[in-house]
């Protein structure tokens, strides 16, 4: 049986589908066991007004995708279990009411809700003038504009191998005239009844000029996999925090307070290390270890991971970030000077992956415990007490 492919968004030849319904019924040929479906829609109300949302159900997971918003990862669910955050902000807003540079730079905060947020690609990190690039992109908002530009293509792809594959399809463009021409072409890809999906990510300079780049993914994950004495583990050669305040915690790093009031953030910064085929697993567990959200990301694409921990009341926001990157979340000018940049002559690219397992029983759990307890054996940790020079 060959793969199918659905066009839903391609601005070039004025393609565009408002709603959509793909499933066992319109394409029969495809498996039908699992009651999987793809959905395509548009959002109405209040500033989600012209969203368009994707919800992938693979039989046993399901995801809720917006091309409006760079392709980012809404939230899901997996058996019933919720994975994502309460953010306060509540519903997906279109990037026609946010103002990237109000609040000193920090409108990008008005629409954060994410479970997988792209930060880049020209920049991320805190805003601030840079005045060690193009002139025209000095004034840099928090996390870059990414997010909120619309893919202008999507697809999806139906593979019947290996018991079936859900493969959605975007690209999203960022540029400007006279400034950076960057494209992202992304694939995010999920098996028939599993409980992991992956993205492959490639980021391309189709302009004339050399352009930098960079790229962090803001994995954000709430409750029940996050709570009072929740874990992280993942195995790495160095650590060091971010800041004064990310000091304060070191010897806690690893674990969580429960919603906490007046809690300011911290930041950890690393240097991973791979398992045999290139992989780094960063897991996040409940107190219990019944439960975890595991982000598998390969780290020769993705050699810098942050931990954001933000452990706010559960109304401001209770959150913890797993975020692999091609660089640390620091000014631009900054991780230029330690060489963290991509600088991509005219046709050059690069690319990422990583994939994100629900594990739901505490077999699963402990069996990723036990190989990052192995790969940290095999390369003991150093762990900076205070900011390093090398990582921020």
């Amino acid at each position: 049986m060959k793969s199918t492919t659905v066009l839903l968004t391609d601005v070039s030849s004025q393609t565009w589908i408002e709603e959509t319904l793909i499933d066992a019924v319109s394409h029969p040929d495809f498996s039908k066991e699992t009651g999987w479906f793809i959905k395509k829609q548009q959002l109405h109300g209040g500033t989600s007004e012209g969203v368009d949302l994707i919800t992938i159900h693979n039989g046993a997971l399901t995801l809720s995708v917006l091309p409006t918003r760079g392709m980012g990862v809404w939230k899901g669910m997996y058996q019933g279990t919720p994975v994502g955050w309460d953010s306060p902000v509540k519903a997906p807003v279109n990037p026609a009411y946010i103002d990237l540079s109000e609040r000193g730079g920090l409108g990008w905060l008005s629409g954060f809700n994410e479970l997988i947020c792209r930060c880049g690609l020209i920049s991320n990190g805190p805003p601030g003038k840079d005045r060690g690039g193009n002139p025209l992109e000095s004034e840099l908002t928090l996390h870059g504009r990414i997010a909120n530009t619309p893919a202008h293509f999507v697809s999806v792809t139906l593979d019947p191998e290996d018991g079936g594959w859900i493969r959605l399809t975007g690209k999203v463009q960022e540029a400007m005239l006279f400034g950076s021409q960057l494209l992202l072409e992304t694939t995010l890809e999920t098996q028939l009844g599993s409980n992991t999906f992956r993205i492959r990510d490639r980021v391309s300079n189709p302009g004339a000029d050399n352009a930098e780049s960079e790229l962090l993914y803001h994995i954000n994950v709430g409750a029940p996999f996050l709570e009072e004495g929740a874990r992280f583990e993942m195995p790495f050669a160095e650590m060091a925090p971010r800041d004064p305040r990310a000091a304060e915690g070191v010897k806690e790093m690893n674990t969580y307070l429960g919603p906490t009031a007046g809690y300011a953030e911290q930041v950890y910064l690393f240097d991973p290390v791979a398992d045999e085929q290139g992989f780094t697993p960063a897991l996040l567990s409940s107190k219990d270890g019944g439960i975890g959200f595991l982000v598998n990301f390969k780290r020769s694409t993705l050699p810098c991971f942050t931990l954001w921990k933000n452990t706010q009341p559960e109304v401001n926001g209770y959150v913890t970030g797993l975020e692999p990157g091609i660089n640390f979340p620091n000014f631009r000018a900054e991780e230029r000077e330690r060489g963290r940049l991509k600088n991509l002559d005219p046709g050059d690219s690069y690319e990422t992956e990583f994939e994100v397992s629900i594990l739901n029983n505490s077999n699963s759990v402990d069996a990723v415990r036990q190989k990052i307890t192995k790969l940290t054996e095999q390369a003991p940790s150093v762990i900076h007490s205070d900011p390093h020079s090398k990582f921020s």
